[in-house]
């Protein structure tokens, strides 16, 4: 796919985007890029202190409810400030989407590069926290590139289409958002699914959302040691519809590309 070329063609250049994009974000401020780190910390606590502290969460499968909160909300974090930052690129930059020389096809990419950035260090600090604890997982570790590219593949698709259409539709990133709070709730990440009563036809429900499988992907590596050839049907289910999310989302992006100068 020519999209795709482009983008490993470029790949430097997106890099090195991503990194104006980061200091560009949090240029003026006295803590500079240290906020882009505080927020979530703030948020995980927050989430911690409502469910264990006030609602009384109990502990999941022995391991430490913070340890289990961490586990889900890293992911959703990275996925979060992707597609939302995302959705925004080409009307962010649009005084390089009228320049006839320069290809667009990378903008998206390059607010999904500088969120990794981000979500690298929130991993490293994961697995630090769960070897603190005693929970290293060992090897299997590893697999937790593989969520992580699993999530990039995904924004992708989502993203190519949010980011053309906000680019004629305003209110795309609003919508965007509002469906990221929902998401949080129905992924499950503050809950467990198999903890509570519920239906087997509610629980197909919920793992339709293919950020189920991600943050499922999260917990069992670092929980169970678990891969994810342990969940067969659920990782073919996954990258079918990631890949029907990239065909329609980067189909939808080249219909719409050509007026894209006319219209920012």
């Amino acid at each position: 796919m020519k999209i795709f070329s482009n983008i490993i063609k470029n790949r430097k250049l997106a890099v090195y985007l991503a990194k104006n994009d980061m200091k560009n974000k949090f240029a003026g401020s006295y803590l500079g890029i240290f906020w882009a780190f505080v927020q979530p910390v703030i948020t995980i606590l927050l989430y911690w202190f409502v469910f264990q502290i006030g609602l009384r969460s109990q502990d999941v499968a022995d391991v430490p409810f913070v340890l289990w909160l961490m586990a889900g909300l890293i992911p959703w974090f990275f996925f979060q400030d992707a597609v939302l930052n995302a959705t925004n690129s080409f009307t962010e930059y649009s005084y390089l989407v009228k320049k006839v020389v320069f290809n667009i096809d990378i903008l998206p990419v390059v607010k999904i590069i500088s969120a990794l950035f981000i979500h690298i260090f929130f991993l490293l600090v994961l697995v630090d926290i769960y070897t603190i604890f005693g929970y290293f997982p060992g090897v299997v570790v590893i697999q937790l590139l593989y969520y992580s590219f699993g999530m990039i593949m995904l924004s992708l698709g989502i993203v190519y289409f949010t980011s053309a259409a906000a680019v004629f539709f305003k209110d795309t990133s609003q919508i965007a958002g509002v469906f990221m709070q929902i998401g949080v709730w129905i992924t499950p990440i503050m809950w467990n699914i198999d903890g509570m009563n519920l239906s087997e036809n509610l629980k197909i429900i919920f793992k339709v959302n293919p950020m189920y499988y991600i943050v499922r992907g999260y917990r069992d590596t670092l929980i169970y040691g678990k891969t994810f050839m342990d969940m067969p049907y659920l990782t073919l289910y996954f990258w079918v519809v990631v890949l029907v999310f990239l065909a329609a989302g980067t189909a939808f992006y080249k219909r719409l590309k050509p007026h894209f100068a006319d219209s920012l």
